[in-house]
């Protein structure tokens, strides 16, 4: 079935497109957060980007056949409404707009906020904060204000943000590029401590035996990876798609990994280990590059970051609408209503907005307070909505391989279990990071019980159970 969409785009181009929709902020925050793991063991982490990258790449073959199969599929939505109905269709997009969006957006507009007062407490070393960078309150604050910025951008120009996106998506190659390709070099012959020796030869196997610190990298992976399905949405404009596209998937998965990869061990070398870990990549691009390049590259950074923050943001403020012209969700007229003057859906974004407002509270509270808010119903939202995803992925899998009865056996079968075998790994890392190993742990120190990964499940299944309440709105009486 075709969409009218011409066939422009050759196999470079859709290499560039994918590599180019997936490479985000994310591993600049995530690097971190593999080393905190990891506790520094470089193999460990090496594996952890590969693992991480390889269930990208099985999932994204797997949702490529589904492109080609449902020409007209523009995302995840419409992905699980071919494949399993459109209550389905609804709930995923229900997922989308109260929880998965909202929660990375709110984590962006955390991150971009970080690296400016990185940036700025760098530049000037004394720049008096109440916290640091990472967890100050002026972080808090100054997220908050950036998210109602980038909001105001986009709600009055929508060429603004247009061009917005377009400089930090060229920007965030900078940094990234750079320390894959120098900071590598330099990372291969200096270790942790900045001395003349090999990062993956001075720090290895710290970890031997204990699988937690490699699933909870892995799972920190997918925040860095996020995005992938957008890639498939260009099959309708792919010259040749069906030999075009999955060569296009793989290729520009491949070099996506190696970028992560070299980004990690150029990071790793720049700085000691708990200077990172403690403050993030902002040292390292310093000790690579030098104070001056460093810290221009440091800006980079937060400029990429709030590249990221807008076009996420332009996607969670538009979700109820994209419920609503489903004939579903709360308000639906009223959810439907465009602005003339902005044409915008001023009332989804509002909404859209205030979502994204709570989960930065709770994202705060709960991950960054020397005493989390939410005591038991503290968890990483930064990564578990993620991991939610891969779940429901599964059943997707399942059933296009029960319905798609004409397609060759590797099509059918074959592709579909190895994403049904990436999201169902994913999932089992994720409970067994963030709920076995704390449960044990908490245990062990007399703490009481503690299962984070139990206790967003409990959020999810309230938030979802709303959803089903404005699954089917009642139609207005003639």
């Amino acid at each position: 079935m075709e969409n009218g969409l011409k066939k422009q785009y050759g196999l470079l181009m859709a290499i560039c497109m994918v590599v180019g929709t997936v490479v985000g902020s994310g591993v600049f925050f995530k690097a971190q957060a593999i080393l905190q793991k990891t506790n520094g063991d470089m193999p460990l982490g090496i594996l952890a980007w590969i693992i991480g990258g390889v269930i990208m790449i099985c999932c994204v073959l797997a949702f490529c056949v589904m492109a080609q199969r449902y020409e007209k599929v523009n995302g995840l939505v419409d992905y699980a409404e071919a494949t399993i109905g459109s209550k389905y269709g609804y709930m995923m997009g229900w997922f989308a707009t109260t929880i998965y969006m909202p929660a990375m957006t709110s984590v962006l507009a955390w991150l971009t906020a970080r690296y400016f007062l990185t940036f700025l407490v760098s530049v000037n070393p004394e720049l008096q904060l109440a916290g640091d960078p990472v967890t100050g309150t002026e972080t808090f604050l100054l997220a908050g204000f950036i998210l109602i910025a980038v909001f105001a951008v986009n709600t009055l120009s929508s060429k603004l943000a247009g061009k917005l996106q377009i400089s930090a998506t060229f920007i965030k190659f900078i940094p990234l590029l750079l320390m894959a390709i120098v900071g590598t070099i330099y990372g291969l012959t200096h270790n942790l401590a900045g001395e003349p020796t090999s990062i993956l030869t001075s720090n290895f196997a710290t970890s031997a035996g204990d699988m937690s610190p490699l699933f909870g990298a892995v799972v920190a992976t997918a925040f860095a990876y996020e995005g992938w399905i957008l890639a498939t949405s260009i099959n309708s404009e792919i010259k040749d798609s069906k030999k075009n596209l999955p060569i296009a998937l793989v290729v520009g998965g491949i070099i996506i990994i190696a970028i992560y990869l070299f980004y990690y061990i150029g990071v790793a070398g720049g700085a000691p280990v708990q200077t990172l870990m403690d403050e993030g990549t902002a040292p390292a691009f310093t000790t690579v590059f030098g104070n001056v390049l460093g810290n221009i590259l440091n800006l980079f950074v937060a400029v990429s970051c709030l590249g990221t923050l807008n076009g996420l943001l332009i996607g969670t403020i538009r979700g109820m609408y994209s419920l609503s012209v489903r004939n579903m969700g709360p308000k639906v007229e009223l959810m439907k209503q465009i602005d003339p003057a902005s044409g915008m859906p001023s009332n989804s974004c509002i909404v859209g907005l205030v979502i994204v407002g709570a989960w930065l509270v709770y994202f705060y509270g709960a991950n960054l307070t020397a005493t989390p808010w939410f005591g038991k119903f503290s968890f990483d939202s930064s990564e578990l909505p993620i991991i939610t995803i891969y779940a429901l992925y599964i059943p997707m899998f399942i059933m296009f391989m029960k319905k798609e009865k004409g397609l060759s056996p590797v099509k059918r079968f074959v592709l579909p279990a190895l994403g049904i075998i990436g999201s169902a790994f994913m999932v089992f890392a994720a409970i067994y990071s963030h709920g076995y190993v704390p449960y044990i742990t908490a245990k062990e120190a007399g703490a009481g019980f503690s299962c984070p990964v139990l206790f967003y499940l409990i959020v999810f299944a309230v938030i979802m159970a709303i959803g089903l309440v404005f699954m089917n709105p009642k139609k207005k009486a003639k």
